[in-house]
């Protein structure tokens, strides 16, 4: 893929204008997983700030215990929390800013293409919604109890059905509301403060993950349209089972690689447990290792900008920058950023390049990361790196080496692993979970892939979560195979062919 990505040298200017105007970001790429979604509907946010929402229950290691499990948990009981002295961890997090004058393109992750960034963000906030009725979730703030799944069953996109959420619905209560806004593009339906009608609000947070969560709700209206489902129940099920085999077949074999999964999942569905086995299988908890440390290998992916199209000018846009002119969601879609998916995706019968490519999963973030402002954040600790790193400590994350150890790898050294003074004791030789993973990312595939610890715990978590599904399609057919014509005659699903049905292009 990297002969196809997009040529920076001729966006180089435009970048640095970009970065020169960028005063405001987020983790705009995989967010935070565990934001809790208003409960009792899908409303406009009061005061909803990217990042703020509380992880409810991710304290549970150290406010009841490691052998405790609720909404989360801990996958490695018995290997210790790391808490290293928080100033080691502010300059670590000072050394994790990508040097500015670093050539783009060697940034580049040829394997995966920029989409998958967005993709893996919608997928966790349908793996992390909480809907907890709010009388619930204060009668148990630690989260012990689990009245939620994290199933992947697109509730972020169905919300709770047409009877209680009827504005995601159209008249008929069984096609998703898509709208052709005042822009003259399709969009989300909206409310008149610019806010979308949707089942998770943070889908709403930038307007790429805006654009795919209504790629979804278009595919779901075209499995009735093609006469594929009959119904509601039919159509939300085909959705699923072809986000699911995405999950599985696409974004895992990009983001750890197709061997991993293998080792965890075998040619009849059926799926292997190393580590993540949770007490409740029916109701399972989210690892604090996968949740505060493992899937947050997508902020490294995220870059500042990203070329939206061909077709209008200017029509390269930064994740955060000038208001108005940027990615920030929440507002109708203009029609100068309307995706052209093929920029993100391989997309069938569409151009190969332009395309933009993820940033490589390496110890560095993109410099937009490190300054978090108030509509983002409201407190004195404006960087991405150090929230991550004081977060992991503070919640009771075991140490990389420590994880590698049990899980039968080598662990990296600390001298490895580029660590600031790395024989300064207050390490205690070892690595905050969360830079271990990115590292190792680095180290072992050159940054295109996870290494065998983060990997193992994505891929292990990811698919056991689906195995504990009882709709989903490894239970109820683990031979289902996407079929024509969703899926083309070679019998080969990918994101670009989902988007290649949805969007008749």
């Amino acid at each position: 893929m990297a002969d196809t990505n997009i040529d920076r040298r001729t966006l180089i200017a435009g970048t640095a204008a970009v970065a020169a105007t960028v005063t405001t970001t987020g983790a705009a790429g995989l967010t935070t997983p565990a934001h809790a979604a208003a409960p009792d509907a899908p409303r406009a946010p009061a005061d909803w700030k990217h990042a703020a929402a509380g992880n409810r229950g991710s304290e549970i290691a150290v406010k009841a215990g490691r052998d405790k499990e609720g909404r989360f948990g801990v996958m490695f009981k018995n290997a210790d929390a790391y808490q290293p002295p928080e100033d080691l961890l502010r300059s670590l997090a000072a050394q994790m800013g990508e040097p500015s004058t670093a050539n783009p393109t060697d940034l580049d992750n040829g394997r995966v293409a920029a989409g998958f960034t967005f993709l893996g963000q919608f997928i966790d906030h349908d793996m992390t919604l909480d809907r907890t009725p709010l009388d619930q979730a204060q009668a148990d703030p630690n989260a012990l109890t689990n009245f939620d799944t994290p199933l992947f069953d697109l509730g972020s996109l169905y919300g709770r059905g047409p009877a209680q959420d009827p504005e995601l619905y159209e008249a008929d209560r069984t096609r998703m509301k898509v709208v052709r806004n005042a822009n003259g593009v399709d969009d989300l339906p909206r409310r008149p403060d610019g806010s979308a009608f949707i089942g998770d609000a943070r889908n709403d947070e930038n307007l790429i993950v805006a654009q795919l969560h209504l790629a979804f709700a278009k595919f779901h209206n075209r499995t009735l349209t093609t006469g594929l489902a009959k119904n509601l129940a039919e159509a939300q099920r085909l959705t699923r089972w072809h986000f699911q085999w995405i999950i599985i077949h696409d974004f895992l074999d990009k983001i750890v690689g197709p061997e991993v999964v293998g080792r965890f999942l075998d040619g009849k569905g059926r799926v292997k447990r190393e580590y993540y086995k949770p007490k409740n299988p029916h109701r399972p908890m989210m690892p604090i290792e996968y949740s505060v440390a493992a899937y947050r290998f997508g902020h490294s992916m995220i870059r500042a900008g990203y070329l939206m199209n061909t077709r209008t000018t200017p029509s390269f846009a930064a994740i955060f920058g000038q208001e108005g002119a940027d990615l920030r969601g929440n507002r109708p879609l203009p029609a100068r950023l309307e995706i052209d998916w093929w920029h993100f995706f391989d997309v069938p019968g569409k151009p190969a390049a332009p395309r933009n490519a993820s940033r490589r999963m390496d110890g560095k973030l993109s410099l937009p990361l490190f300054n978090l402002p108030g509509t983002v954040v409201n407190d004195n600790t404006p960087s991405l790196a150090e929230r991550n790193l004081l977060r992991g400590s503070r919640l009771g994350l075991p140490a990389g080496q420590d994880v590698a150890a049990r899980m039968g790898i080598t662990p990296l050294t600390n001298t490895q692993l580029g660590l600031p003074d790395p024989a300064n004791p207050g390490w205690q030789g070892k690595a905050p979970l969360w830079f271990y993973i990115l590292k190792e990312a680095e180290l072992s595939h050159a940054g295109e892939r996870l290494g065998p610890v983060g990997g193992r715990i994505v891929a292990e978590v990811i698919l056991g979560i689906l195995d504990a599904d009882k709709s989903g399609y490894l239970r109820v057919n683990p031979g289902f195979r996407p079929t024509t014509p969703i899926a083309p005659a070679t019998g080969q699903f990918r994101i670009g062919d989902l988007l290649k049905f949805a969007l008749e292009l």
